[in-house]
């Protein structure tokens, strides 16, 4: 068989699209509105206290009540994107791995593994921040067999 005749239209692309980093201003505009009512509905699902959801989030309690009714107009820093976006992975992941009753419950139930030391993963990931959420969705990841 003949090689495939190439025009410049035919090219394949040489670089790798770019890795979301949150870094870009107009990034972090674009997404922090779908991010926060990701973060509404996480808190509601998950039934977080005011702190636990302004701690996982990266916020002060009063910022937290003016995002949960939607009187916080601005945009999501780096950090907050970053957690939002872990904590949108392990919603996903749970669900992927459990039936959905049990995906809502499992962030709430007490884990004698090493990551929870017997505390429930919000608890652990409250207190870890960004390092540990994004320990706890690789092992949910890991769990069903994703990595």
């Amino acid at each position: 068989m003949p090689p495939l005749a190439q025009t410049s239209g035919d090219r394949l692309p040489t670089s790798r699209p770019r890795q979301q980093t949150f870094a870009d201003p107009s990034d972090r505009a674009r997404l922090t509105p779908a991010s926060l009512a990701a973060m509404r509905r996480l808190a509601e699902t998950w039934t977080l206290s005011r702190p636990e959801a302004a701690a996982l989030l990266g916020v002060s309690e009063s910022t937290w009540d003016r995002i949960r009714t939607g009187a916080w107009t601005q945009t999501l820093s780096q950090d907050q994107l970053y957690r939002v976006s872990a904590l949108v992975g392990l919603y996903k992941g749970l669900h992927l791995l459990f039936a959905d009753a049990m995906a809502d419950r499992w962030p709430r139930l007490r884990n004698r593994g090493p990551l929870f030391d017997g505390q429930t993963p919000i608890d652990a990931m409250v207190e870890g921040g960004i390092p540990l959420m994004l320990e706890v969705r690789r092992h949910v990841d890991a769990l069903r067999g994703g990595l």
